[in-house]
């Protein structure tokens, strides 16, 4: 029988229709080897060398004779003991694989370019980018992939990729002179490379005029402006030549920068006036670029209004927020500015609540201080605090005094220090949320966010310069998203930027760029300005379990997640998470978004992330992130079963030990859990395709594609299922690549991407049908006539329908049938026989009843009236709608619930009852205006003509 080898994508090899194993990985690293060089000899020491790298063990050389010896037997098994090898040869010091130029993908790829090269030569682009389009269709993956990642960086393999890459290239330097056709045959192509090497300037160039050319010039814009940011982040150069040249054929003239707009001036600092009495002033100094805190400014404000009430008692304002937040500057900055008002003085003190050298000042010290600041001798003050403490309060009564207590580690640590009688002022600040004193003492929390978008640029405006700051905006705007808008690290950075003027602020965002989960770009020269330093005050506080979960959450990808993910991330149970998130939270190392979601800030990310390096090791890490990813993938396969309980999914493995799953009682629960995690699971999509192994992006990617696709949440699925595609094929496994490019494919129909449809479909069938997937081939013909419906062509969605159904008939799949049933009975709509129609979708509602799928016989339902109302039977047709809108209710289907209501708002119309036609698309625009869903628009318009009485109704 023929051989057939692979090793463009996946290491494969078939004999007759028989795929062969390949044996350990060492032996299938040595045939890709030997496939990479087929029909010349390969010397044992580069195999050697290929095959182990600098440290080979002694028995290198006889580990490979054995695996050539196996890799004899497996490819001529009918080779007598001691008989010569045919194909497998020794010669040269080394072997040589001999293979037919059609057995081998690698060969067949270069005999193709060499076709391809010869068309050039005679003057025929158009048949020279077939030929490359051809070539290029036999890469399922990167050369080679599936075996070791230190083998596979070989010379002998990038080499191969390099192939790729160039043909990839000359392929849409063609495809611009053949026309827009071929361009858009190359573009998928041309977008996977370009994911895969973000920095070949040459490559990015060709993908944008590649894009403009296809009609695409918004996207086209939209990667120069990605590889520029990209280029300035991780290589600190702008772009090249190559892409300059590019943008100006899309453009046909430069850009000028937008100026950032002058940031506005701080509010002043407060008046402080002279009194002839004692009256101490220890308040640090006002920041005099404070900016921003408008919002928090009013509320104390208001709060100091409300003590000036004649009943009123001492009013504490407990500040309260993360390290580096800005705690101490508002507090200060508050005080200044209200000190007036405190004729007796103001008193300060810094309780080095999370001072890193457990140096706490105790109460009894800070009444010490405030004793000596109003100048009572040393002999007259008591022994002992609760002494202490009577003097102070006694000195405070009937005095109008300010006092800051700065750094308080807990309710106790100031309970001391509050004056007895009214007429004081005290401010707090405290890493922790001081519930005592807010329930105790009835202080006023406030807790502080990060800043603004507005207030980072004018913060840096005010340090730097606002010449400085509209100079490079793009390079502020990227400083303001690495420091995450925290006004410590806004403050280390800004100084940085002063101490060196002459540094462009883009080589500045390079650095943060380049400290990836890291705090290095922040490290200060004193602790109060490092922000490693600062979040470490906090951390060494907390107890060991919660110092590990702290860990342990800098490996979440997503804004924030639940109880049940930070459970699977510990691999404990929710109850004993629970008081450890609690203890986080008191600590401000992470927040409480809503109750029971929990996020970080993204510099206490790098600093937990830095901390699990140095404390857990690699595989603690790796078994944690295995846990998370376990914890969405099936969570979010346990929502979509609840959704869609008939449709087909994927087996997924058994998830690992100490992962949580919630099991969503019903509908409303499951699309609640989708909506609520959706950000945090394209993060986990994202995350799995660029740093792990990929196998989670992918089945992630297609247990949401319903989800997403219902939603109308198109431009996302696009991102998941390209990201999935990539995973796919660098696993090289052809199942993911079939779902992923079915997917792909039909959100590129969505999108109005024709050509991507058609090529990503197509690849689908390709692989479907290679591992013999009926099902998954019967979906794919399904799509593909769903796509062909949108174009007019109903004659070849038939012919799709009909491929379909064959394929379901021979799987036993009864409700398949039913569901194309319905589809084909759609089709006669579009088509105008209606009286066809009623006989599809008929057969389509009787089967899913049998068969109990409720969500299936709704969308038949749903067709039957349609039909009905294009027959003007306007009684039948919203009989049919009201069945299938108790369906979409009863199972909670968000967005088909609004589509039958805009139908049943079409079918009133037509009857002339537009009061009820407007209550239906009223109700359908409130559905699609909550979902963020496109097809708002439609039904908007509607009630427009409706509203319009000149307007002639539509027939």
């Amino acid at each position: 029988m023929r051989t057939r080898f692979a090793v463009l994508g996946p290491v494969r090899a078939w004999r007759g229709d028989t795929e062969l194993p390949l044996g350990p990985p060492k032996q299938r690293a040595l045939l890709a080897l030997l496939l990479t060089e087929a029909g010349h000899p390969v010397a044992v020491h580069e195999i050697v060398d290929a095959l182990w790298g600098q440290d080979p063990p002694d028995s290198a050389v006889n580990v490979v004779q054995r695996h050539v010896g196996a890799l004899r037997r497996l490819l001529e098994p009918d080779l007598p003991a001691g008989g010569a090898s045919r194909r497998l040869v020794r010669g040269s010091g080394g072997y040589r694989l001999d293979v037919d130029p059609d057995s081998l993908d690698l060969l067949r790829f270069r005999a193709l370019r060499q076709r391809a090269e010869q068309a050039v030569r005679d003057g025929e682009p158009p048949t020279a980018t077939g030929l490359l389009i051809e070539a290029l269709a036999l890469w399922r993956g990167p050369a080679a992939s599936g075996i070791a990642a230190e083998v596979r960086s070989h010379p002998a393999f990038t080499a191969l990729d390099g192939e790729h890459l160039a043909a990839v290239k000359e392929a849409a330097e063609l495809a611009l002179e053949a026309g827009p056709g071929l361009g858009a045959r190359v573009l998928v192509t041309l977008r996977q490379a370009a994911a895969q090497h973000p920095l070949d300037e040459g490559l990015q160039a060709r993908l944008i005029l590649v894009l403009a050319a296809t009609g695409h010039q918004a996207e086209a814009l939209d990667v120069h402006r990605t590889v520029r940011t990209r280029l300035a982040d991780e290589l600190g150069v702008r772009p090249g030549p190559e892409l300059q040249a590019a943008l100006q054929r899309v453009l046909g003239h430069t850009h000028a920068q937008r100026a950032a707009e002058p940031a506005e001036d701080a509010e002043g600092t407060a008046q402080q006036d002279a009194v002839a009495t004692i009256r101490p002033a220890q308040l640090p100094v006002d920041l005099p670029a404070f900016t921003g805190r408008r919002g928090e400014l009013a509320r104390v404000r208001e709060l100091l209004c409300a003590s000036e009430a004649p009943a009123s008692t001492v009013v504490i304002s407990a500040i309260g927020g993360m390290a580096g937040v800005g705690k101490t500057t508002l507090a200060v900055h508050w005080a200044h500015s209200v000190a007036d008002r405190f004729p007796d003085g103001q008193l300060y003190v810094n309780l080095r609540g999370f001072h890193p050298s457990g140096s706490i000042m105790s109460a009894a010290e800070a009444i010490r201080s405030f004793l000596d600041a109003f100048g009572v001798p040393g002999h007259r003050i008591p022994a002992g605090l609760d002494a202490q403490a009577a003097l102070y309060r006694s000195l405070l009564a009937d005095r109008r005094v300010l006092i800051v207590l700065d750094n308080a580690r807990d309710t106790e640590h100031v309970r001391p220090l509050l004056p007895g009688a009214p007429g004081c002022l005290v401010v707090v600040t405290s890493r922790n949320q001081l519930y005592g004193l807010v329930a105790g003492e009835g202080a006023h929390s406030l807790t502080l966010d990060v800043l603004t978008e507005a207030e980072a640029r004018e913060f840096l405006a005010r340090r730097l310069g606002a010449e400085r700051i509209a100079n490079e905006p793009d390079a502020v705007a990227e400083i303001i998203t690495l420091c995450g808008r925290l006004p410590l690290a806004l403050a280390v950075v800004s100084a940085r930027a002063v101490v060196n003027p002459a540094f462009p602020l883009a080589s500045i965002a390079a650095e943060l760029s380049e400290s990836e989960d890291s705090l290095d770009a922040f490290a200060g020269e004193a602790p109060a300005a490092d922000a490693r330093s600062a979040f470490s005050w906090s951390y060494q506080l907390l107890s060991p379990a919660a110092a590990r979960v702290f860990r342990l959450f800098a490996l979440h990808p997503g804004p924030d997640c639940s109880l049940a993910a930070v459970a699977s991330l510990a691999g404990q149970r929710v109850g004993q998470v629970r008081p450890v998130m609690a203890e986080l939270a008191r600590a401000h190392l992470i927040s409480e978004s809503l109750p029971g979601r929990y996020g970080c800030h993204e510099l206490l990310r790098a600093y937990a992330a830095e901390l699990g390096r140095a404390q857990d090791t690699a595989q603690e890490l790796e078994a944690a992130r295995r846990r998370m990813l376990d914890h969405y993938l099936h969570s979010a396969h346990a929502a979509d079963s609840v959704l869609m309980p008939t449709r087909d999914s994927i087996q997924l493995r058994p998830h690992t030990a100490g992962v949580t799953v919630p099991r969503p009682p019903d509908r409303a629960a499951a699309a609640a859990w989708l909506e609520t995690n959706r950000s945090v699971v394209l993060a986990a999509i994202e995350q799995d395709a660029r740093h792990g192994s990929g196998e989670h992006s992918w089945q992630l990617a297609l247990v949401v594609e319903l989800y997403l696709d219902r939603g109308g949440r198109w431009s996302e699925q696009l991102d998941v299922q390209t990201r999935a595609v990539e995973a796919a094929q660098r696993l090289g496994d052809i199942s993911g690549q079939a779902f992923a490019h079915r997917a792909l494919g039909f959100v590129s129909g969505r999108l109005g991407r024709p050509d991507e449809a058609d090529a990503h479909l197509a690849r689908a069938l390709e692989l479907f049908g290679e591992i013999g997937d009926r099902v998954g081939l019967s979906r794919t013909h399904r799509r593909l006539a769903f796509l062909a419906n949108g174009r007019g062509r109903h004659e070849a969605a038939l012919d799709h329908y009909a491929e379909a159904s064959a394929l379901c008939r021979a799987a036993g799949r009864r409700d398949g049938e039913a569901g194309i049933a319905n589809e084909v009975g759609w089709t006669y709509i579009l088509m105008g026989k209606y009286e066809d129609a009623l006989t599809e979708c008929g057969l389509a509602v009787a089967a899913h009843r049998e068969t109990g799928d409720r969500n299936g016989e709704a969308a038949a339902l749903d067709s039957l009236g349609y039909a009905h109302h294009h027959l003007r039977d306007h009684e039948r047709a919203l009989e049919c709608y009201e069945q299938a809108l108790r369906l979409y209710r009863e199972i909670r289907d968000r967005y088909l619930e609004a589509d039958t209501l805009a139908h049943i708002g079409d079918t009133r119309r037509e009857a002339h009852q537009d009061t009820e036609a407007a209550l239906a698309w009223r109700e359908a625009l409130g559905i699609l205006d909550e979902l963020g869903h496109p097809d708002a628009e439609q039904v908007r318009h509607r009630l427009t003509d409706l509203a319009e009485p000149d307007r002639s109704r539509r027939q």
